[in-house]
């Protein structure tokens, strides 16, 4: 054997030590021969290196029959895949038609002809060698296309969180606003997966694409103007309408991308709903619509209490920030008016989570100052 050249192994298993003679030289120059002389030692060889490519399988064996040597083969995994062609002295088609059922790939009757085994062996080898072959290039193909995969789900979580900053330093929020959201999203998700209202739309997709789809809530801001987006203050009813114009802005400019995607992206749609919507109320008193419970998104719903519960407990130019206590109490109290009661009513199971996810990305006062620091550089500009 040449160093780097494949050569077949193949098992040859009889009782009879001049058949196994036999087969042994007619196949030792083209390929490595292994023997057994009984089924046992024919399963003990098949787990042991190397390997058999295919086995030459007797029938009529004393304790353990071929058959049987075929059957435990077929039931473990690790020999399931190995050919197996009978080579016996029976000659009834009945023989033959069962042998092919418990998986043999061919059938060889004695006395063996040399030509017509070299034929079989060589036929069923090119065979096998070609089918691992196609496994192990699906196997590199799919790992290819994994690999592939996860490039671009990396690419367009870069992208969303790129847009979503690109809302963030202009508005006075932290970045950590976007951690804590898409938090309290997939929390809120979580309680609610098996809610009988939520279930058919929370699978376990759609509780990706809205995590992931979060942190563009706001991307509409970056279309307000500095004087209003900025004001360290109350802002007047006119510049209150001007300001609420970002649900809309968000929606277009999300909606623009969707139209220009070549097949569907189901995060994107998800996006549009939540910019769109999460000022909407349940009550019907929210923007932009006006829309009355389930006519909203849930999406939106589900943003419109983790967005108000965030701003309520964070700093902003504007206002300090509410303690815990207060923030929930609020929330509570916004139950069948500004928020769908069975969200508030998971937000109150799930407020340890809440809680814990608030304490992990907290603002730092570093953190609050450099981001006020940066919004008085913008108004001066």
């Amino acid at each position: 054997m040449m160093k780097g050249i494949f050569v077949a192994t193949i098992l040859i298993v009889d009782d009879t030590p001049v058949n196994l003679s036999l087969l042994s030289e007619l196949l030792q120059p083209l390929y490595q021969v292994r023997a057994a002389s009984s089924g046992a030692r024919a399963l003990q060889v098949a787990l042991s290196e190397p390997r058999p490519d295919l086995i030459l399988l007797d029938v009529m064996m004393p304790e353990m029959d071929g058959y049987e040597v075929i059957k435990r083969l077929q039931a473990d995994i690790r020999t399931a895949n190995i050919p197996v062609i009978f080579v016996t002295a029976l000659e009834s088609s009945v023989d033959e038609e069962y042998g092919l059922a418990l998986g043999a790939v061919d059938y060889i009757s004695k006395p063996i002809k040399p030509s017509i085994v070299l034929a079989r062996v060589k036929a069923h080898i090119e065979l096998k060698t070609a089918r691992d072959w196609l496994s192990d290039r699906n196997v590199v193909l799919e790992a290819e296309v994994a690999r592939r995969m996860a490039d671009n789900q990396r690419i367009q979580d870069i992208s969303i969180l790129a847009l979503a900053h690109l809302a963030e330093i202009r508005d006075p929020e932290t970045g950590n606003h976007l951690r804590r959201t898409q938090g309290y999203i997939a929390t809120l998700c979580q309680h609610l997966k098996t809610h009988s209202r939520f279930s058919d739309f929370l699978s376990p997709l759609t509780i990706q694409a809205l995590v992931k789809s979060a942190p563009l809530h706001d991307i509409g801001k970056v279309g307000i103007p500095d004087y209003i987006l900025l004001k360290p203050g109350k802002l007047t009813s006119e510049e209150m309408d001007i300001m609420k114009t970002h649900s809309r802005l968000g929606y277009y400019a999300i909606e623009q991308a969707e139209a220009e995607a070549e097949c569907p992206v189901e995060f994107l749609h998800i996006a549009k709903d939540i910019a769109h919507y999460h000022h909407e109320k349940w009550d019907g008193s929210g923007y932009p619509e006006g829309l009355v419970g389930d006519a909203i998104p849930t999406s939106a719903r589900l943003m419109a209490l983790a967005d108000v519960f965030d701003a309520l407990i964070s700093q902003r130019v504007y206002k300090p920030p509410f303690s815990l206590e207060k923030a929930v109490g609020i929330i509570l109290d916004g139950r069948g008016s500004h928020f769908d009661p069975d969200i508030v009513d998971a937000f109150q199971a799930t407020l340890p989570e809440f809680s814990a996810i608030a304490a992990r990305y907290a603002d730092t006062e570093e953190a609050v100052s450099a981001k006020v620091e940066q919004l008085k550089g913008c108004l001066v500009g």
